[in-house]
């Protein structure tokens, strides 16, 4: 039986308060011609925990200038659910990015 080998300990570069499991997953919310600054802030209210209506405008307006807007990032399994949410509600959606 050969002798087991150990791997000299790496210096962790990152230092984030992740969970180790990866970056963050990113739904973003692309700008487009059928959706109203109200309906698209009511959408993200009803949808992202702790965005109120007026969060919810303070994005559509980034989303409006800025041609799209990260509007939550986090675990993938909440990503997927939230980006299903918003798209059902009729927001023009990025794919998932991490």
């Amino acid at each position: 039986m050969a002798p087991a080998t150990k791997t000299p300990p790496r210096e962790r570069l990152h230092r984030g308060s992740g969970s180790g499991l990866g970056d963050a997953w990113k739904v973003i919310v692309l700008n487009d011609d059928h959706n109203t600054f109200e309906g698209v802030a009511f959408a993200l209210a009803s949808v992202i925990p702790g965005t109120s209506y007026d969060r919810g405008m303070e994005l559509a307006n980034r989303i409006h200038n800025s041609g799209q807007a990260v509007v939550w990032s986090g675990l993938q399994e909440p990503a997927e659910l939230y980006w299903a949410q918003l798209d059902a509600r009729g927001l023009t959606m990025a794919p998932l990015e991490r």
